[in-house]
């Protein structure tokens, strides 16, 4: 159920870094999913690194209800990094697709390494149409920097409602300096639109750190069931967690990590952390995608809600 303690029952690691693959040799990070139409199949956009430790974005087919193993896995990834300074030089990431109509939006990270800091992230869009190419709606990223998101914004949750389109995005507060590296503390803001391309960001903070022990939230994974919102989200103290949180507008969020309904396992490749969540219905039921330890280097599991 959802509206009280969900239940996530795991299906098991779906898929795992393979060095035959280069796109995901290293890791199979966040994804999401994409049912195929009329079929008993179900895309799934995963997030892989290479092993120069860049990321890049292929497709693995999956029966949900028999996902190991898979049907299908593609040799290459169906959307590459950008060009030589571009802000997703360095790697494309945390895809996320909405249907569009007569066109699929693929909201995604892009990477840059920086100097001082180690890391830029900012949000892309690119667009397929039918069974084409994906293409990059634009070189450059559709949510722009502001005096309140002046750092980097990260993985975002879009959806497409009736009367306009809504997202829910990770935004960098600052960089805590830290022994070794500087630490990044964000939070989930929100945004609306009236095409998925140009946005309105009001900077109302949705989710944020409750306390100093925690310096990163990201990930949104957003569902609306039953005229609630419901978000899935990753934060993260020694090690990341699923963390959960309802609103009845999606703008006012009350979080309930103890509601999340799945942690880590006793042993295995999903015993040190949990995190990157995405949820979508499938036929009569809810699964969630989700990484294991280590942002997904020991693979990527599949999670059915118990009804």
């Amino acid at each position: 159920m959802l509206n009280g303690h969900a239940a996530w029952t795991k299906m098991g690691r779906i898929l795992a870094p393979d060095l035959r693959r280069e796109w995901m040799a290293t890791y199979t990070g966040a994804a999401c999913a994409v049912p195929r139409p009329g079929d008993d199949a179900v895309d799934v956009y995963v997030t892989g690194r290479d092993s120069r430790n860049r990321s890049r974005i292929g497709v693995v087919t999956i029966d949900p209800r028999r996902p190991v193993p898979p049907l299908a896995i593609s040799d290459a990834p169906v959307f590459d990094i950008g060009e030589p300074g571009a802000f997703d030089e360095n790697g494309v990431s945390y895809p996320w697709i909405v249907d569009a109509g007569d066109e699929l939006y693929m909201y995604y990270v892009g990477w840059m390494p920086t100097v001082l800091t180690p890391f830029q992230n900012h949000v892309g869009l690119a667009i397929r149409r039918g069974d084409g190419e994906w293409r990059r709606f634009s070189r450059a990223p559709i949510l722009e920097r502001t005096n309140d998101d002046y750092l980097s914004i990260g993985s975002t949750s879009v959806l497409r409602e009736p009367d306009r389109w809504r997202m829910w995005y990770t935004c960098f507060r600052r960089w805590r300096q830290c022994p070794g590296e500087p630490k990044h503390v964000y939070a989930i803001k929100f945004g609306e639109s009236v095409d998925g391309v140009h946005w309105t960001r009001p900077n109302h903070v949705c989710i944020d750190n409750p306390s100093p022990d925690e310096y990163s939230i990201g990930r949104p994974s957003v569902l609306r069931h039953d005229g609630l919102y419901h978000m899935w989200f990753s934060y993260r103290g020694a090690e990341y967690r699923i963390g959960y949180a309802w609103s009845d507008n999606g703008v006012d969020w009350t979080r309930r990590d103890d509601l999340a309904g799945i942690g880590v396992s006793s042993s295995g490749w999903d015993s040190d952390s949990v995190c990157y969540s995405y949820v979508f219905r499938w036929k009569d039921a809810i699964y969630m995608l989700y990484c294991g330890n280590h942002y997904g280097r020991d693979g990527l599991g599949l999670a059915v809600l118990r009804q």
